[in-house]
């Protein structure tokens, strides 16, 4: 896959530039890490707070490259049949039926246990074959042909023992399967795997990563992001809307807002045809900002102060 599209990933300058026609406005250390992975053939771990854009790096990633975005949501108690395989138990039972119709016809004349034993292993051992795997999305990564991007999202909200289960593919771009062996990629995916840094992962998974923190972007960064989606903004607006932003993230909220909330606020601020941000419009706005009522609570009453911080000089 990496030889496919080395033209698509000469430098990390292309890449940035290539997201940014996509809407995906990213700083040089995301773009340069994209590039490093790709190139390295290493998964790359994305870590930050949600809301930042990792999930949508991978998308755009698998955009760009014409690749198959292939995503596996973790959660508490994932496992392997989810993940990686699982057997089409239904197709089983009605081989099990046909193997009992038919082994009247296989036994007919057989002499002995040996010659017996022997006519079983002619049927043909099917049971545990291609034919009955069901593949889910790792398995399904590894086997696409000319690769694909692969989105191991929220890894962190899987368990440990799931986490140290990745290590072979991580490590070898491989699996294994106990019924039928090794599973080998065909051409190697690129991998991202997304961490909300809700608990801390093991030293053999990071070890095994190239690493990425994406932090909340600076003004100009975000100012630049929002223009980008939503391009009929007015920038005098898009300027309060951005430094409101930042100053409730100063605050210590439950929950400070992401660049998704930004963007929806402003989406939405465009649909209320808002032409300057004042107390009212924020205050009658505030719940796409904030996702908790308590927060609200801290917020409002500081509405005053704050709007006298962002006003123009």
């Amino acid at each position: 896959m990496i030889i496919k599209h080395a033209d698509k990933i000469a430098s990390p300058e292309v890449l940035q530039e290539a997201f940014e026609k996509r809407g995906y406005i990213c700083s040089d250390p995301i773009a340069t890490a994209v590039y490093l992975a790709c190139h390295l053939q290493k998964p790359i771990l994305v870590e930050g707070p949600p809301g930042v854009g990792k999930t949508e790096l991978a998308k755009v990633t698998a955009e760009y490259l014409a690749a198959p975005l292939i995503r596996m949501q973790c959660y508490e108690g994932l496992d392997e049949a989810k993940a990686l395989y699982e057997w089409k138990y239904g197709k089983q039972l009605l081989y099990t039926q046909v193997l009992k119709d038919q082994l009247g016809d296989v036994m007919r004349g057989a002499r002995g246990l040996d010659e017996s034993v022997e006519r079983l292993h002619s049927f043909g051992d099917i049971f545990y074959s291609e034919q009955f795997l069901e593949t889910r999305p790792l398995l399904q990564a590894l086997r696409e042909p000319d690769g694909a991007v692969l989105l191991i999202d929220e890894i962190d909200k899987s368990d440990q023992e799931f986490e140290a289960f990745l290590l072979e593919l991580l490590s070898d771009y491989q699996v294994s399967i106990p019924e039928i062996g090794t599973v080998k990629a065909k051409s190697k995916p690129i991998v991202f795997l997304t961490s909300n840094n809700t608990r801390e992962l093991g030293d053999a998974l990071k070890r095994r990563c190239l690493h990425l923190h994406i932090p909340f972007p600076e003004t100009a960064l975000e100012n630049q992001i929002i223009a980008s989606q939503v391009p009929d903004m007015d920038s005098s607006l898009r300027d309060q809307l951005v430094a409101f932003v930042h100053e409730l993230r100063q605050m210590a909220l439950k929950k400070v807002p992401a660049i998704s909330e930004s963007i929806d606020w402003a989406r939405a601020l465009l649909l209320l045809n808002v032409d300057s941000l004042d107390e009212k419009w924020v205050r009658d706005t505030l719940s796409l900002l904030l996702k908790y009522q308590d927060d609200i609570e801290i917020v409002e009453p500081e509405l005053r102060k704050i709007m006298g911080q962002i006003s123009p000089k």
